[in-house]
């Protein structure tokens, strides 16, 4: 069994209206799965709105990233969530246990070195750079080996980018491919986040269709060994009338062999590396 695993960035369940783009007619794929999917606590009993540091350090590591800080901490992860992830996560975790791991987003970058000396680093950044193999740079984006962050390149234009674009679709085909290679593969969106933060209704819905294409994508080209699995860090776009994040419950989706393994008991953030711990590797750590 294979697993692929979709992170979007700040997306919860929210109130259906005019401030709320999570709706069938803009993105009915993500709003099927969402209606399916097990609720998830992202406040983990810290006063404060949930952040994307603490939040992601949380579904990567198991571990209460904002109980650790103390406080929910946005943006990117400082020393403390930083010595956590490197310590432990879920890259690190299924590597040493033998099974081979990917993070399909691609890198505007061409080595590991030039990641490392960036000044702030995202959480799965630095989870990245703790294990071998598992960065995908510029020429894997080139060769269809990777996938930028916006699934078609656009986002790398004003950076000078000049070589071709592609269609969501073709990001899902390109998705599939990756994760027919690896046991485990990730890959990650925040665009999401970004356009909720905007309060742009007509930026939130271009940015939702565009993953409700790959996502519609990825879940036709499917095989029957593949555990498809989606969820978030905390809500955001869900509700364009605030600027910052919500109290809203994120989905946690699993589709495929062992989903119900996933889903069970599944309330917060910290349920999910465990939970993807025990059925991708159900005899323990081998490697001792």
């Amino acid at each position: 069994m294979r697993v692929l695993y979709v992170f979007i960035d700040g997306v919860g369940y929210g109130e259906a209206g005019e401030k709320n783009p999570v709706c069938p007619e803009v993105c009915p794929t993500l709003c099927a799965l969402m209606q399916d999917a097990v609720h998830l606590d992202t406040r983990l009993e810290v006063p404060g709105l949930p952040q994307s540091a603490t939040g992601q350090a949380t579904l990567y590591t198991g571990v209460n990233a904002a109980q650790v800080m103390g406080r929910h901490k946005e943006g990117f992860p400082g020393p403390t969530l930083c010595k956590l992830l490197q310590e432990n996560n879920l890259f690190m975790e299924l590597h040493r246990r033998g099974l081979s791991v990917c993070f399909a987003d691609a890198y505007f970058a061409d080595t590991a070195d030039e990641l490392a000396a960036r000044r702030f680093k995202s959480v799965t950044t630095i989870m990245a750079l703790t294990t071998p193999g598992v960065i995908r740079y510029q020429k894997d984006m080139l060769a269809g080996r990777a996938v930028l962050h916006d699934l078609t390149r656009e986002a790398i234009i004003p950076k000078g980018y000049t070589g071709p674009l592609i269609t969501p679709s073709i990001a899902a085909d390109q998705i599939l491919a990756i994760a027919a290679e690896h046991d485990f593969t990730l890959f990650e969106y925040f665009l999401t986040d970004i356009a909720g933060h905007s309060q742009n209704r007509e930026r939130a819905e271009e940015v939702l269709r565009s993953l409700d294409t790959c996502l519609a994508g990825l879940l036709n080209g499917l095989d029957g060994d593949t555990l498809f699995i989606l969820t978030s860090d905390h809500g955001n776009i869900e509700d364009l009338g605030t600027r910052g994040h919500t109290f809203n419950q994120v989905p946690l989706v699993a589709r495929g062999p062992l989903a119900g393994q996933i889903l069970a008991g599944a309330t917060s953030l910290m349920d999910v590396m465990p939970h993807l711990l025990r059925i991708l590797c159900p005899q323990g750590d081998n490697t001792r």
